[in-house]
C-alpha cells in the first residue's frame, strides 16, 4: 500500500480543478462587465443577480460546478404556482420544452417554484465571455417571453394548449392539428 497523502490547505483541490476555478472567476467577471451586479452565494461556487425583462423581473442564479466543469444558469420566477394549478402549469412547460433548443423550464411540485435552466459543460475549455453571453441571454429572454402565459395559466385559469401558440407563433395543437383533412 502506498503512503496516504495529507491535505495541504486545498492546493490539490485547486490544482485538480483549475479550469473550474478559472470559470468561477470568469463568470464573476462576465456578470460584472455586463452589469448584472452579482452577489456571492455563501457556501457555493455560485452567484445571484437580478434581470429585469420586458414582462417581469427575475432572480438569476449562476452556479459553477468546479469539479465537473459545468455551469448552470437558473432564471427563477418570482411567483409560486398555487397547488391546484401545478398540473396545468406542468402541461404548459412540457409543451414549451418540446420546442426549445437551449435550456428548459422546470417546476418544483413541492412549492410551485418555476425556473428556466440553461447549462453548459466546459470540460477542458476556457469559459469565455462569448460562451457565457450565449448561455445567459437566451435563458433570461426565454423566461421573459413565456412569463405572461405562465402567469395566465397559474393564476387566471388559462388553458395551456390554447396559450402556447401565443408565444410560439404556431397554430394551437402544433403539427398534429391538421383541420384540412
Amino acid at each position: 500500500m502506498g503512503a496516504m497523502q495529507q491535505p495541504n490547505d486545498g492546493e490539490d483541490v485547486m490544482l485538480d480543478h483549475a479550469n473550474g476555478w478559472a470559470a468561477y472567476e470568469n463568470a464573476q467577471q462576465f456578470l460584472q462587465v455586463d452589469g448584472w451586479f452579482p452577489d456571492d452565494i455563501e457556501g457555493l461556487t455560485a452567484y445571484t443577480c437580478r434581470y429585469v425583462g420586458t414582462n417581469a423581473e427575475f432572480r438569476v442564479v449562476c452556479h459553477i460546478n468546479v469539479e465537473l466543469q459545468q455551469i448552470y444558469v437558473y432564471v427563477i420566477f418570482g411567483e409560486l404556482v398555487p397547488e391546484d394549478r401545478r398540473s396545468a402549469v406542468a402541461e404548459l412547460i412540457t409543451r414549451a420544452n418540446y420546442g426549445l433548443r437551449i435550456g428548459n423550464f422546470e417546476m418544483d411540485f413541492r412549492d410551485g417554484e418555476i425556473r428556466y435552466k440553461a447549462s453548459l459543460d466546459f470540460e477542458d475549455v476556457n469559459l469565455t465571455h462569448p460562451l457565457m453571453k450565449n448561455l445567459f441571454y437566451p435563458a433570461v429572454q426565454t423566461a421573459d417571453r413565456y412569463q405572461p402565459i405562465l402567469i395566465r395559466v397559474a393564476f387566471a385559469g388559462a388553458d395551456p394548449q390554447q396559450v402556447i401558440g401565443e408565444v410560439e407563433g404556431r397554430p394551437v395543437g402544433g403539427l398534429e392539428d391538421d383541420s384540412s383533412s
